[in-house]
């Protein structure tokens, strides 16, 4: 990777280490670098922006805490897969009712994911169709083996958003992916079949460039996935009922 002249970092109200991460994202936008891009070594850095390696460090342990950075041992830095992308950003993990932000996941879901795969449908490139298509097989695949199948779910609704080119929707994805790895915790990932139909008629549509019916498939996903998750939410008060009578 060519080098770039990178300004130097002067104290002010941020720590010097935060400046340092600063001006690194500042690279990392420069020069328009992907995932998987590699960045210079330590030493190149620090003698560039002109601090010690110790202040690099702290940088790099930064971006790698927000994801933008990641460490691979005997390798060097690199620009992280998902770029920015955080696991909970928004502290759902702290929700004390598991059930009802499901409910409430799936709720934001239904007025932003239509109009996702409606947005996707318009936008979507050959290639992006293809990686679509691949990232949809997967699934199908796991499932079909008995694999569990959300970490490939979570990679199917981010090649959707890749689809519309919009530059903010991959930034929502973390919502998307959280509500995917609750409904499949707390449904035990029971909708196999189901989850193989809609992914595919989501799929097929974005494909034809059908925004119209890319938008009811994901609306009926959304929906039976609602359906499900109230359904089970009823069987386990029931059985708590019965505990309570029995006592």
């Amino acid at each position: 990777m060519a080098t770039t002249d990178l300004k130097l970092v002067h104290n002010g109200e941020k720590s010097l280490p935060e400046h340092v991460a600063d001006q690194l994202m500042n690279l990392i936008r420069t020069q328009e670098l992907q995932a998987g891009d590699k960045l210079p070594n330590e030493f190149e850095l620090a003698k560039q922006l002109q601090v010690g390696r110790g202040s690099i460090r702290e940088a790099v342990k930064i971006l790698v805490a927000r994801n933008v950075l990641e460490i691979q041992r005997g390798k060097g830095t690199f620009i992280a897969r998902h770029t920015g992308e955080t696991k909970d950003p928004l502290g759902f993990a702290f929700c004390s009712d598991q059930f009802q932000l499901a409910f409430d996941l799936l709720e934001v879901r239904m007025q932003l994911e239509p109009w996702v795969v409606a947005n996707a449908a318009q936008h979507a490139t050959e290639e992006d169709c293809k990686k679509l298509l691949d990232k949809c097989q997967d699934v199908e695949n796991n499932i079909r083996m008995g694999i569990n199948h959300l970490d490939s779910d979570k990679a199917f609704h981010r090649a959707i958003a890749s689809c519309t080119h919009n530059v903010v929707m991959p930034k929502l994805i973390p919502v998307i992916v959280y509500s995917v790895d609750l409904f499949g915790a707390l449904t035990r990932r029971s909708l196999k079949n189901e989850t193989i139909i809609q992914h595919r008629a989501i799929t097929e549509a974005i494909m034809r460039h059908d925004p119209d019916t890319a938008r009811d498939a994901m609306i009926l996903h959304l929906q039976q996935n609602r359906d499900s998750l109230q359904l089970i939410k009823e069987k386990l008060n029931q059985s708590k009922e019965k505990e309570n009578t029995s006592i």
